[in-house]
């Protein structure tokens, strides 16, 4: 067997070992979601063959792993001893399995991303898609909440999030381009209302509220020459996602306040209207963050790598 078969045998063994973690990783992912189809949905596979995977591996450990009735999914005893053993374990290979990756030349396998919404629709067309064209053989996963979460644990590759949110024990790659808010509303809302001066006057309007992640209501944010300031608003409708903002607005239900991005094009066309302008200022915008302590396969790289390249681009 020369260096060339050896190298291809060595290739496939890797192949046929990584299905069988993806076994294991099965499991772990059941145990965190709490069901099959939530599961499923995260690992790109349908219910039924999720199911047979886990009985497959539970008929060759010969022992259940998990308790299932039509309504709920819990770990047996035996399932809670192999999630504590082997989820550090499963960390540990998959970045063996990276770190072999990383010496081909071109680019392979998936990125895990998680990212709140409104990141994810901000970096999709500048960098994911531009990512794919460039390395055809990846393939790129996002996942969005709105929720922070801990993306080692949850089993991702990269976050995206604004400067600000990104944990301190992260490395962040900044994507160059800063963040606004918007204050906006429809012609028709504001030909029976008058256009607020200050933030307070959003007082006397009806406002588009959003609550958070964590139950509270997100307090509007403002600022002007360096003195910043917090409007607790009131208004008819409460939403837990800031994406439907938008929606709520063009129907002329109340004044909204949103990322910029999301409403640019509806003022340039005059379905919308900008408000307080000069009291919503650019601030830090978004970073791609990994955690630094593990080794990083060729296509992560080669991802931030594109990152760092577009950041520098001016803006258009």
């Amino acid at each position: 067997m020369d260096k060339w078969d050896k190298t291809a045998y060595g290739l496939e063994q890797i192949g046929t070992m990584e299905a069988n973690l993806k076994e294991l990783e099965a499991v772990i992912a059941i145990a965190r979601r709490g069901t099959f189809r939530a599961a499923a949905i995260d690992l790109g596979m349908s219910t039924t063959a999720l199911s047979h995977t886990i009985g497959r591996l539970e008929a060759g450990l010969g022992v259940r792993l998990f308790n299932r009735t039509t309504r709920s999914v819990s770990l047996t005893d035996a399932g809670r001893l192999f999630v504590q053993q082997v989820a550090p374990s499963l960390q540990d290979l998959y970045a063996a399995l990276d770190s072999v990756r990383s010496q081909r030349e071109t680019p392979s396998g998936t990125i895990r991303i998680n990212a709140a919404p409104f990141a994810a629709r901000a970096i999709i067309s500048p960098l994911v898609l531009e990512f794919l064209r460039r390395y055809p053989d990846m393939h790129v996963d996002i996942v969005t909440e709105g929720k922070l979460v801990d993306i080692v644990e949850e089993g991702f590759d990269l976050g995206v999030r604004v400067a600000g949110l990104v944990p301190s024990d992260m490395i962040a790659v900044s994507l160059g381009r800063p963040q606004r808010h918007a204050v906006v509303g429809s012609p028709k809302y504001f030909e029976q209302h008058s256009r607020p001066i200050v933030p307070p006057d959003l007082l006397n309007h009806r406002c588009i509220r959003v609550r958070l992640p964590d139950g509270s209501l997100f307090r509007w944010r403002f600022e002007k020459d360096g003195e910043p300031l917090q409007i607790e608003v009131r208004g008819p409708i409460t939403l837990d996602e800031a994406s439907i903002v938008r929606t709520a607005v063009l129907e002329s239900t109340g004044v909204g306040y949103t990322m910029e991005q999301e409403v640019l094009p509806d003022i340039k066309a005059g379905r919308l209207v900008r408000v307080l302008e000069d009291w919503t200022p650019p601030y830090p915008g978004l970073c791609l963050y990994y955690p630094g302590r593990r080794n990083l396969s060729a296509g992560v790289r080669a991802l931030l790598d594109l990152a760092r390249e577009l950041s520098k681009r001016p803006a258009v």
